[in-house]
């Protein structure tokens, strides 16, 4: 099942439990305008009253995952008249739109994810780069330090001197390296790309709804907090998981098949 908007292609695998959103400006690099913002977000509240829905994939139609902010488009918002100081301009509410979404969210990066597009990767769960893809924040080259993408970037987990590296030279990064640094979650070759993100979500969506979403709050809510406040935010949350499941429910069964070590193929006879 597809639905089809003006700059996005939203596909649901809803037997899966997966949805996957195609940014679809294949000729402008998916660069990213106020319709794509608009379209996105469109897309993301489609996918949020599916209770099938658990993963959700965006990924890039074309040669590219993204280049980035289009460029026209950004010069008519700094040539506008400022907006309220308190609201989020519009990129970042697509930033925050991702970042905040309830399901899991999984970029899947190929050819060039550049500037805006390095934001809107760094706003998901998960990243699967392919190798061969180019990823950075050109932005100093034209004379900005490159809002949303520095902030994202610097607050990746990859080193502050490797985050500087990038963002101070302008020179992109290929999915190996980013691997390597722990930009990304992880990089394959291009030709398993597809395949490789959609049976990790796939994966995914087998596990227990509300497990997933404690793991979601956990980290966005602790991630921040140093170690003690976060150790009770993870008990705070499992308070609420409990309320939701039982994560101790089939004890016996999942004993039994990881045959005393880890097996991932397990799934939950409720889920």
């Amino acid at each position: 099942m597809s639905s089809d908007f003006a700059t996005v292609i939203l596909e649901k695998f809803t037997e899966k439990g997966v949805a996957r959103i195609n940014l679809n400006r294949p000729e402008k690099r998916n660069a990213i305008n106020q319709q794509m913002v608009d379209d996105v977000v469109a897309a993301l509240e489609e996918i949020r009253a599916d209770q099938e829905i658990r993963v959700v994939i965006i990924k890039g139609n074309g040669p590219s995952f993204c280049a980035g902010l289009d460029l026209y488009y950004l010069r008519s918002l700094h040539r506008g008249s400022p907006g309220d100081w308190d609201r989020s301009s519009p990129p970042r509410a697509l930033f925050d739109a991702v970042r905040n979404f309830p399901k899991v969210t999984i970029a899947q990066i190929h050819g060039y994810c550049l500037g805006g597009g390095l934001a809107l990767m760094n706003s998901h769960d998960l990243v699967i780069a392919a190798t061969n893809a180019q990823i950075g924040m050109p932005e100093i080259l034209r004379g900005s330090f490159g809002q949303m993408a520095t902030s994202t970037l610097f607050h990746s987990g990859v080193s502050m001197k490797k985050a500087a590296l990038i963002q101070l030279t302008g020179k992109n990064v290929s999915g190996a390296e980013a691997d390597r640094i722990g930009l990304v979650s992880t990089a394959v070759e291009e030709s398993q790309l597809e395949g490789v993100t959609l049976t990790l979500a796939e994966e995914i969506a087998t596990r227990h709804p509300a497990a997933l979403a404690s793991a979601k709050i956990a980290v966005q809510m602790g991630g921040n907090l140093a170690l003690p406040e976060a150790m009770k935010m993870d008990q705070l949350v499992g308070a609420w998981q409990n309320l939701m499941v039982d994560p101790l429910a089939h004890v016996e069964e999942y004993l039994a098949s990881q045959e005393g070590g880890t097996k991932g193929g397990y799934r939950r006879p409720d889920v």
